[in-house]
Formats: structure tokens, C-alpha cells, sequence
């Protein structure tokens, strides 16, 4: 957990995808994130975290459905959502919050 805070409080912010492998929603989101990823390039990591094998990360940030999406940034969230998302529509949405 500890490692979590040190990504989430850095200055560079951070997206965290919520998932699961049984999830079909989840699945479709992977290429979208890769993406996403090529067209924010370096202004955002992205992390993924599994949330059967990390419950208590899960749990802390009350994700009740998967996937589900929060930006950190310096500690704060900044944007959260669940479901999919099409690529250019969350392209344009990390970057306005960025």
C-alpha cells in the first residue's frame, strides 16, 4: 500500500484502472487504455490494478463495479468513472483535467 501512496502523491499524475480478469468491460478497455496512453504519451501513467488480487485498495477507494477509473494527482482525485469509455472521448477528458 505503501508503494500506492508514493504513485498517487507524485507530481506526475497518475490513472488507476480498476479490474478484474472475469470482467468483459474490462477487457474491451485494454486496447482503449493503450490508446489513450499513445496520445497522452508521457503526461500520464497509467497503473492497473486487479481488484481480487488487491481488495484492500479496492475497498479504500469504495470501487463497487469494474472497471473503474481514478486520476490522482499530488494525493487528490482529480476525475473518477466506471464503464467504458471510447478512446477519443477519454483522450479528450484526461486532458482537460490534466
Amino acid at each position: 500500500m505503501s508503494k500506492f501512496s508514493e504513485l498517487i502523491n507524485g507530481d506526475q499524475p497518475v490513472l488507476i484502472d480498476f479490474y478484474a480478469e472475469w470482467c468483459g468491460p474490462c477487457k474491451t478497455m485494454s486496447p482503449i487504455l493503450k490508446d489513450v496512453k499513445s496520445n497522452l504519451n508521457s503526461s500520464v501513467r497509467i497503473i492497473k490494478i486487479d481488484i481480487d488480487k488487491n481488495p484492500k485498495v479496492a475497498q479504500k477507494f469504495q470501487v463497487r463495479g469494474v472497471p473503474t477509473f481514478i486520476l490522482f494527482k499530488e494525493g487528490k482525485q482529480l476525475w473518477r468513472e466506471s464503464g467504458v469509455i471510447q478512446a477519443n472521448d477519454f483522450t479528450n477528458l484526461l486532458k482537460s483535467k490534466l
